[in-house]
């Protein structure tokens, strides 16, 4: 009995965990957060899109300058007339006109131009936001899928290592059965419990392989390698632990509100596009004219060369459009009132996001804390399971439901501590606040 109680139950358990986890840690060079986010960055397809959308957006809103900025054009032409003229005599004569003019024209007066100038600036700052936003979104993807393999190659090892142990527990009911000190009940119910695990190996096997596909063609490199946390993992607090002061920033740097916050100053300014209908234009112009007849013309012919310039000021003044330009005014001012409610759904919608993200963090650490008391509880309980069915207290089914709650509370704690640090970026794309660096911080926090 003493020798029973002085033998090391769990010793086997660490070990087996022990190697399975250094059979499934990647051999390749492991790559960290930060390194995986700057290869998406250059290779994600939606990112990339979403970039090449901002540059076409910004050579856009510069064409719109064009209706404020003079313009100057050149003519040319060449021609050749055959003159015939009867009367009491046969006229016949045929000659070559050749000409140029050069002209230009400076916008004065034009409200309509210039409303859409303004707006060309309003469709850089909409360029921005959109951009934003897209940046944003890949960080959330990479890290995600960076955790989700992390997660799945967690999941594989407990299992390995679940699997080690109930094999151990499965071989030692088998012997206790050959000498008579248990039932064959033991033996079987192990021998089930060894099968699920089985089962459940195949599952994640499959799960790490569809998640580090997923990273690779994010990522564009083939079996990318993340890096894990480093343990013991403190996991860095919630600050502000406000939500109110989460929620402030989202109204003014979201780039969603910031969209339907450019859309509605293009709206107003649509306005002052249909409202210039009614009012007058006016222009500089100034050209200058050459016309050549190297061999005369129709009435003489001797050469001749003709200069004409002329400056001046082109007035134009709408006087009735059928009602075109009322009934384009309705439409402009009811457009500005959608995009105003746009805007005050774009603000809700951000603080709601936010409030939500909030709050999944807080409730994540407190998981976290709780699955951590979880997991020293469960040890010990397989412990006294295993101490139990040493010396005759407990039946092989405690220590199997041991060994499966203790694992499942390892599962559960590695999940929670990847989604709260998913949830800190996902609460700062809630509120509009997240940036590259914020990854530097999570990168901390794994392995050198």
């Amino acid at each position: 009995m003493t020798t029973l109680l002085k033998k090391p139950a769990l010793l086997p358990l660490a070990l087996a965990l022990n190697a399975v986890l250094a059979v499934v840690a990647p051999a390749a060079q492991a790559q960290n957060l930060v390194a995986l986010y700057q290869s998406a960055r250059d290779y994600d397809a939606a990112y990339q899109s979403s970039r090449s959308l901002y540059e076409a957006n910004l050579a856009k809103a510069e064409q719109a300058k064009a209706g404020i900025l003079p313009t100057a054009g050149l003519a040319s032409g060449v021609s050749r007339t055959n003159y015939e003229s009867i009367t009491s005599s046969v006229t016949e004569r045929s000659f070559t006109t050749q000409s140029a003019t050069l002209s230009a024209s400076q916008p004065l007066y034009r409200p309509g131009n210039w409303a859409s100038y303004e707006q060309g600036k309003q469709q850089v700052e909409l360029s921005k936001a959109q951009l934003e936003a897209a940046e944003q979104d890949l960080i959330v993807r990479t890290s995600q899928s960076y955790f989700d393999v992390l997660a799945s190659q967690d999941t594989l090892a407990f299992v390995r290592a679940q699997k080690a142990a109930v094999a151990e527990q499965l071989a030692s009911a088998k012997r206790n059965f050959e000498v008579g000190t248990s039932t064959i009940t033991d033996a079987r119910e192990a021998q089930a419990r060894y099968d699920l695990v089985i089962a459940q190996e195949i599952a994640a096997e499959n799960d790490l392989r569809v998640k580090q596909i997923a990273l690779d063609q994010l990522v564009g490199k083939t079996d990318a390698q993340p890096k894990g946390l480093l343990m013991p993992l403190a996991l860095p607090p919630l600050l502000p632990n406000d939500v109110a002061a989460w929620i402030r920033p989202s109204e003014d740097v979201h780039p969603t509100v910031r969209q339907a916050q450019a859309n509605l100053e293009v709206a107003k300014l649509e306005i002052n596009k249909a409202e210039a209908g009614h009012k007058p234009t006016l222009d500089l112009t100034a050209s200058y004219g050459v016309q050549r007849n190297p061999s005369g013309n129709t009435l003489t012919n001797q050469s001749s060369r003709t200069n004409n310039t002329t400056v001046g000021l082109a007035l134009n003044l709408p006087l009735f459009a059928g009602f075109a330009t009322q009934n384009r005014i309705r439409e402009t001012l009811s457009l500005e009132e959608k995009a105003r409610s746009d805007l005050e759904g774009a603000k809700r919608g951000a603080a709601l996001s936010t409030r939500t993200a909030f709050f999944s963090v807080l409730s994540g650490q407190g998981q976290v804390k709780a699955l951590e008391a979880a997991e020293a509880s469960s040890q010990s309980a397989l412990d006294a399971n295993k101490l139990g069915y040493q010396v005759g207290v407990r039946i092989n089914i405690d220590v199997l439901n041991a060994q499966s709650q203790l694992f499942q509370t390892k599962r559960d704690l590695a999940k929670a501590r990847y989604d709260v640090l998913v949830g800190s970026l996902k609460l700062r794309q809630a509120n509009g606040t997240l940036t590259p660096e914020d990854l530097l911080l999570i990168n901390s926090l794994l392995v050198k």
